[in-house]
């Protein structure tokens, strides 16, 4: 049998409360994100279509 400190205890404990809080923060965000139709996804789709791999801003520095 093997015994196992106070604190590895805690950390133990500490990552499996965090673990399961990010689970059901993850839940309650998704709950909160509107539902849409496929008509209304392929209009999103047909108006903004794919980005483009064009930079749309640079700038030169000599340094």
């Amino acid at each position: 049998m093997q015994t196992v400190s106070r604190n590895e205890l805690k950390t133990v404990i500490k990552e499996s409360v965090k673990e399961a809080l990010e689970e059901e923060l993850i839940k309650m965000r998704l709950m909160f994100f509107p539902n849409i139709s496929d008509r209304e996804m392929q209009d999103i789709a047909d108006r903004y279509k794919k980005p483009e791999n064009k930079s749309v801003h640079t700038e030169k520095m000599d340094i």
